[in-house]
């Protein structure tokens, strides 16, 4: 199926609109709120076109497909800050640390051990985000609240990363209803700030939910559907 330039363009315009409207409405800069595109299932064209309309930051869930696709975008010259956004299977590890800015699932130490080995061998400080369970589905992944304090010390004796925030999924309800859910994550940070001040970034919210997580606090949204439009398989 083909991508058209203008269904992106008016899909994005859209979401910028509203990205404004609600950072607005609580009193935030549309720049304190960072746009990741989530292009998983999504070919390296509909990436092209998303990049040449102004989006720099792309977000994959799978090391395999981000492999495949940091090497096609090297092709084009395109300039992309990769993210990684979904569940890490320590043996792909190898995959993500050399191609990705920023990863948001991090809640094992046997992650936390991989990442930093990988790390090490390219030279980097790869800059992770703790995720954490907010919620009652026991599907989703992340550390329970109570324990991100001990995971996040436990963090700190790994030389070549960087816990910078923390991330969260919301179930998947009627958007209001996801409020409680990111003011947990809010709260959270605000209290590992006492102790670990470079904990400042918020992952939380979607295109089902992006707007209330704005609301209370997100510092980066991660947006596939609502940029894309129906996500390929």
């Amino acid at each position: 199926m083909e991508y058209s330039i203008d269904d992106l363009k008016n899909r994005l315009q859209r979401l910028l609109e509203s990205i404004e409207y609600h950072a607005s409405k609580a009193g935030r800069k549309t720049d304190e709120i960072k746009l990741v595109a989530v292009s998983k299932t999504h070919p390296i064209e509909a990436i092209k076109i998303a990049y040449e309309l102004g989006l720099k930051r792309f977000g994959e869930n799978y090391a395999q497909e981000l492999r495949e696709k940091v090497n096609l975008a090297n092709q084009f010259q395109l300039d992309i800050e990769w993210h990684f956004v979904g569940r890490i299977q320590t043996n792909k590890v190898k995959y993500i640390v050399p191609a990705c800015e920023l990863i948001h699932s991090v809640w094992r130490v046997e992650e936390l051990e991989e990442i930093n080995k990988v790390a090490e061998k390219y030279g980097k400080i790869q800059k992770v985000l703790i995720e954490v369970h907010t919620s009652p589905e026991e599907s989703k992944a992340g550390v329970d609240l109570e324990d991100v304090g001990e995971l996040v010390e436990k963090a700190q004796k790994f030389t070549h990363i960087k816990v910078v925030g923390l991330m969260t999924m919301a179930p998947f309800i009627e958007p209001e209803r996801t409020r409680p859910y990111f003011r947990k994550l809010y709260e959270l940070r605000e209290r590992l700030r006492n102790k670990y001040p470079e904990i400042v970034e918020l992952s939380m919210g979607m295109t089902n939910d992006y707007w209330v997580a704005i609301e209370e606090g997100s510092t980066i949204i991660r947006i596939g559907t609502a940029i894309f439009g129906e996500r390929r398989t």
